[in-house]
């Protein structure tokens, strides 16, 4: 295991780099690590990341609880329990609110669609998660289902949520996301979105699962056709699973 002081260092840096990239403002995210089967170490309540200190630190149990730290754990800490729970393969989670990303989902439009190569490889797609109030046991339950499935996941109107083996993959997961929100709503407004071949799309994922890994879940499924993406992307007529109902594409 990562020692705990390592840990607590790339929670600032991490923080702070969140901040600096324009990824949340003010109170805004909350970030959490494992630190070992039974501890995580979290962010706490009402805390500035871009100011982000070693004393802005809680571990809590499993459960939630507080072990040590001043003040109270993130109010959604349960969020990233559900994540940990999920999928044992994930040791760190980081959540903000990326301003463009948000606003696809406040404009209804879907990010799970295939259109940069790199993204394709790495992250497959973003699906969205249906709207639920922030820091609830509800809210934690409904993004089970896409954690299992996702390495970056979008919640309508809050923010993103964005998995990794360590801080640092997640936070890279994070960056892009935002970056291909960024290109996609400059292709949009200069006329259109040109998506990625099917075929190619399928292709890409497969070749990024093999080579990069991912989800167990779409990992296993490699060597299917169009491996873990969603219709939309490989050329079947019906709906994306993963895209809400109504959501433009």
């Amino acid at each position: 295991m990562v020692p705990e002081r390592r840990l607590r260092e790339q929670m600032l840096k991490i923080g702070h780099l969140c901040y600096e990239r324009h990824l949340l403002v003010s109170l805004d995210g909350n970030l959490s690590v494992l630190m070992s089967d039974t501890e995580i170490l979290c962010t706490r309540a009402g805390c500035h990341k871009g100011f982000l200190t070693d004393e802005d630190l809680i571990v809590v149990d499993r459960q939630g609880r507080k072990i040590r730290g001043s003040g109270n754990p993130t109010s959604e800490i349960f969020m990233h329990i559900a994540c940990y729970e999920e999928r044992p393969d994930v040791k760190a989670v980081v959540h903000t609110h990326p301003p463009i990303s948000i606003a696809f989902t406040i404009a209804n439009v879907s990010m799970a669609r295939c259109v940069l190569p790199e993204v394709v490889l790495t992250l497959g797609t973003v699906p969205t998660v249906e709207y639920e109030t922030t820091g609830t046991h509800a809210l934690a339950d409904k993004i089970r289902p896409y954690v299992r499935d996702h390495d970056a996941i979008l919640m309508d109107r809050h923010g993103a949520v964005c998995l990794g083996k360590d801080l640092f993959t997640a936070y890279c997961n994070l960056e892009t996301m935002e970056h291909t929100a960024l290109i996609t709503k400059t292709a949009r407004d200069l006329g259109g979105v040109k998506e990625l071949d099917p075929v190619e799309a399928g292709r890409l994922r497969s070749m990024g699962l093999k080579r990069y890994g991912g989800p167990p879940s779409a990992v296993a499924k490699a060597d299917q056709v169009g491996a873990d993406l969603p219709a939309a992307c490989t050329g079947c007529a019906v709906a994306a699973p993963d895209a809400r109902p109504g959501t433009r594409r």
